[in-house]
């Protein structure tokens, strides 16, 4: 048996391990930039435990707050301009996915001489500032991953960006975080963690143990299930959701992720669907495409599950998020059309999809 996997990322979870563990910042610079939303990290008490604690350290910071849901690198190149104006020599990203992804795209950029337009194909040679991630939700698992997520208007498309260089130095990763959050955006999150769970687990790019923390992941979500339908979410079960995002993070940081992803990608930014409800309504067909390639690895996702067929996985679903009207054809196949473009995710993919392929997952999950 052989395999890679890598993970650079110092990790510390439970509650209070801002307060317990927050002095590892005072390690890494003087003078941060913290990249966040206009709500969650004040919602969530995260900034206010990050305030007292810098001050303890002596540390002094600024404040970018405007990364909406979906940022575009308009919005790194805001935060990049006031990172250099500043003089910061140390980011950290307290929110959801957006503000951790656009974190990583700020240390990376601010000590290079490229525009944030160009991140995708600049050169930058240049090593990133140092990168803390405070996760304020339990989805994206970002804050141990070295991938990061972008709106391109231009092209009509949401777009993924990676670099070994940005995975965070240190996750500090506190439950208490998510109990602000109303069920819908935690369904979202946990349908995001899930599917990268199931991704990562179906993915060419696995390995044994990404297959084990996979499996853990899809378990701990499993073992919420009744929680999410009811929305009787207390602390047991927000703990067990932030340490199965995090879990996730790290399958999809060895595997990256695969088609589910990469057509759930339109649903957000055509429709202004979240991302994680998008990758929920298409999870059932998408485990029906790859069943006849990995029949024995699905079937391992559905004990974990608690399930007995895909079908329960699509009643599941069908329970935990609101119906959707019918998409036209024209808009189906338009959605299908870009997915085809995206060579490396098809390549990640365990059965070999054709367009035709990806617009029967859509029609199925929507027409």
């Amino acid at each position: 048996m052989t395999f890679r996997f890598y993970l650079p990322t110092r990790v510390f979870f439970g509650e209070g391990v801002l307060n317990e563990y927050g002095d590892y910042l005072g390690r890494l610079g003087r003078r941060a930039l913290v990249v966040t939303g206009r709500k969650s990290a004040v919602a969530s008490g995260a900034l206010a435990d990050f305030e007292v604690l810098a001050k303890k350290l002596g540390l002094s910071w600024v404040v970018f707050n405007e990364v909406p849901a979906n940022p575009t690198l308009e919005t790194v190149a805001q935060a990049v301009d006031l990172a250099r104006r500043e003089g910061v020599d140390l980011v950290i990203g307290i929110g959801g996915g957006s503000p951790l992804d656009t974190a990583k795209a700020v240390a990376l950029l601010v000590p290079n001489k490229a525009a944030a337009a160009r991140l995708y194909e600049a050169d930058l040679p240049e090593p990133p500032l140092p990168l803390a991630a405070v996760p304020t939700t339990a989805g994206t698992g970002s804050e141990v991953t070295q991938h990061a997520v972008f709106t391109l208007p231009a092209k009509e498309i949401k777009k993924g960006f990676s670099d070994d260089r940005c995975f965070p130095l240190v996750a500090l990763v506190d439950p208490r975080y998510t109990y602000t959050l109303p069920r819908d955006i935690t369904i979202d999150t946990a349908l995001d963690t899930l599917t990268h769970a199931i991704e990562g687990y179906l993915s060419r790019r696995s390995n044994p143990l990404s297959d084990t923390l996979a499996l853990e992941a899809v378990r701990l979500f499993a073992g919420q299930k009744e929680a999410l339908l009811a929305g009787n979410l207390l602390p047991a079960a927000r703990r067990d959701l932030m340490y199965a995002a995090t879990l996730g993070g790290m399958v999809i940081a060895q595997t990256r992720t695969t088609i589910l992803h990469t057509l759930g990608y339109p649903l957000t930014y055509s429709h202004d669907i979240p991302h994680g409800r998008a990758n929920g309504y298409l999870l059932a067909a998408y485990l029906e495409f790859i069943q006849p390639a990995e029949p024995v690895k699905v079937n391992n996702l559905l004990k974990a599950l608690g399930m007995a067929s895909i079908e329960e996985v699509r009643e599941l679903i069908r329970h935990l998020l609101p119906p959707l009207a019918k998409f036209p054809a024209k808009e189906l196949d338009r959605m299908a059309s870009l997915a085809a473009a995206n060579a490396s995710s098809l390549a990640w993919t365990a059965r070999q999809a054709t367009a035709a392929d990806l617009g029967n997952i859509l029609y199925r999950s929507l027409g």
